[in-house]
């Protein structure tokens, strides 16, 4: 693949298990060697530098806090390994916990702390490298869904404030689509498409990125030696006897209406007033189809 991040970009690395995501983070990072190839950072080759060497810093799934140190020591961990003096190390802990709003909780213990203060603990233990990279594995994983949603704003705005490029890697795609300036959707190892939340979505380069990006996903059929494809917000129900109803998902806000037609299955997404009843027959107006040459066999779906 031959992706760049720009300065001051976040890029959220999102694809299925084994597509490649974690490999691209500890390649960057120095953990892995490419086979050819090269890793380039502000301009200069790091391919064969070490890990520790590298001007990137690691944010791990889980946050990876050491449990019995506070939060002083967790964040300057890395600064004393280095042998950096403890005056400096105390000033640049210092520092940083009071750009990331830590200073007030400096000498807590991780299990005092909120999910969100703990994803800040760990930035802040990258930060004080002064890297000129973030690498982020699945840095959300490890809080309950309640806490996900506070967390990923708190953490998109920490990294813009910050000015530095980030590689945010991600299994979800609303992760993705509201932390990435860019993101990038990998498949077996391939670079599928790179490009804004918004371009992923309204136009998706592949069948597999339309089918990735987005939910519910959106719907693909066959049709003239093609693939079609069009999002369930695309598809409006109306008077006819195109389609049968399958299936009515209440979500809350909205209903996903499941429907077998004749060139395929699609999903439709609807106001829940306007939901059909299962077993109905509608008819179907799709609107902003997009397609793509050869069968879905032939995209590897």
């Amino acid at each position: 693949m031959d992706l760049a991040v720009e300065p001051g970009e976040v890029l959220a690395v999102v694809g299925p298990s084994g597509s490649g995501k974690t490999t691209l983070l500890r390649l960057v990072c120095g953990l892995l060697t490419p086979g050819e190839g090269a890793v380039l950072i502000g301009g200069r080759d790091q391919t064969r530098v070490a890990p520790e060497r590298r001007p990137v810093a690691m944010v791990f799934q889980g946050f990876a806090l050491f449990p019995h140190l506070p939060v002083r020591d967790n964040i300057g961990f890395g600064l004393r390994v280095r042998r950096v003096d403890r005056a400096e190390r105390r000033r640049r802990v210092e520092q940083v916990a009071t750009s990331l709003g830590l200073e007030g909780l400096l000498d807590r213990l991780p299990a005092e702390l909120s999910g969100g203060e703990r994803q800040r603990v760990s930035l802040a233990r990258a930060l004080v490298r002064d890297p000129a990279v973030f690498c982020l594995d699945e840095p959300l994983s490890a809080l309950d869904p309640l806490l996900r949603a506070d967390a990923r704003r708190e953490l998109a705005g920490l990294l813009r404030a910050e000015g530095r490029c980030a590689l945010v890697v991600t299994h979800d795609q609303s992760e993705a689509l509201t932390l990435g300036d860019r993101v990038a959707v990998l498949r077996a190892g391939r670079l599928e498409q790179v490009g804004t939340p918004r371009a992923l979505y309204d136009e998706p380069a592949t069948p597999f990125v339309a089918s990735f990006v987005g939910s519910p996903a959106m719907s693909l059929l066959e049709r003239d030696g093609a693939v079609v494809g069009v999002r369930p917000e695309h598809v409006r129900l109306v008077d006819g006897d195109d389609a049968t109803v399958t299936a009515v998902e209440d979500h809350g806000h909205e209903a996903h209406v499941l429907l077998d037609a004749r060139p395929g299955r699609l999903v439709s997404r609807v106001p829940v007033g306007a939901a059909p009843a299962v077993g109905a027959r509608v008819g179907l107006l799709l609107e902003h189809v997009r397609s793509w040459p050869g069968s879905l066999a032939e995209h590897g779906l």
